[in-house]
């Protein structure tokens, strides 16, 4: 009686760890998703910043926004490359790039709807 019951506990703790591990992910793995979505965000944000730019300038010329785009590509074949295997703080420093970057063009398009505001 005493073995079946811990044979009970046993696998009643091996499913609770199971599903804690399928509904509560890692640290690592929450970091890599909010690596995603906020990358995800910056190129929303670098597509505005174009669709802006490009409304107010036109098409001519260098496009302002092409930098930050390979920049963000970079950062997203790195996290590829070496996602796997980099440390959940690597995962926070690439993730804290990409906020300030996405900060940076929040700044250009507020300055530019500024700009825009008295021709309206």
């Amino acid at each position: 009686m005493t073995t079946l019951l811990l044979l009970s506990l046993a696998a009643l703790a091996a499913l609770a760890v199971s599903l804690g591990m399928r509904y509560f992910p890692s640290r690592r793995e929450r970091a890599v998703r909010e690596l995603l979505d906020a990358a995800d965000a910056l190129e929303a944000r670098l597509r505005l910043a174009r669709a802006e730019i490009e409304a107010v300038a036109g098409d001519e010329g260098r496009d302002p926004v092409a930098d930050a785009m390979r920049e963000m590509l970079r950062q997203r074949l790195w996290l590829r490359d070496h996602g796997r295997q980099a440390s959940v703080a690597q995962l926070a420093e690439v993730r804290t790039s990409i906020d300030e970057a996405r900060s940076r063009i929040d700044q250009q398009l507020n300055q530019i709807e500024q700009a825009r505001a008295p021709l309206a």
